[in-house]
């Protein structure tokens, strides 16, 4: 019997208690069984990036699971490639920051998280963190499923697409950064994870 590890990583001053989030912890519940048990990993990131994929990769280490899938969103798609080159394994982006350290760079200063009113200091030194984990080129585009939406208010659709040659594609038309109709698409998000 094989354990997979379930890795779910937020967006940019989201939370684990974003919709997206608990949709697929949701849906992984639904579709972990006995004979193919899915353990549910979705940490509350750091404002660092090398600390917040130190924490993920220690417990990735300590996990003891046979496989692992990792699904980012956003900032958290831009982690998940970062974790499927270095891991081998496979992953789902959902309108991923494919050049973080470029998109966020504008953004260093106090924030707020989206659903507290919790502050938090994006420093400069995290721009030059993200630049150390960023991936020129995924290796092995079967193991990769993107979802990006043409109507991605934050970032470019046609970026991501072109980041992701020969990969699994769901391109929407219209939709949002935040994937509004995600509960629609859950069912196919799912049965990349479990095939």
């Amino acid at each position: 019997m094989s354990t997979t590890l379930l890795v779910y990583l937020h967006g940019f001053r989201s939370s684990p208690r974003s919709s997206k989030a608990m949709m697929t912890g949701e849906g992984i519940k639904s579709i972990s069984n006995s004979e193919n048990p899915i353990e549910w990993y979705c940490p509350q990131l750091l404002a660092s990036p090398k600390e917040s994929m130190a924490m993920v990769e220690d417990y990735i280490k300590r996990s003891g699971a046979d496989q692992m899938v990792v699904v980012g969103s956003s900032l958290g798609g831009f982690y998940a490639n970062y974790l499927a080159e270095k891991y081998g394994c496979k992953a789902i982006v959902l309108n991923p920051a494919v050049r973080a350290a470029r998109e966020l760079a504008p953004h260093v200063g106090m924030m707020t998280a989206y659903d507290s009113d919790e502050p938090f200091d994006f420093r400069p030194e995290y721009i030059d963190e993200l630049r150390a984990l960023q991936v020129e080129k995924i290796s092995n585009p079967s193991r990769y499923f993107l979802i990006a939406a043409k109507g991605d208010e934050l970032l470019d659709w046609q970026e991501m697409v072109g980041f992701y040659p020969g990969a699994k594609h769901l391109v929407l038309e219209g939709s949002d950064h935040g994937i509004a109709e995600y509960a629609d698409h859950l069912p196919q998000v799912l049965k990349f994870i479990s095939t």
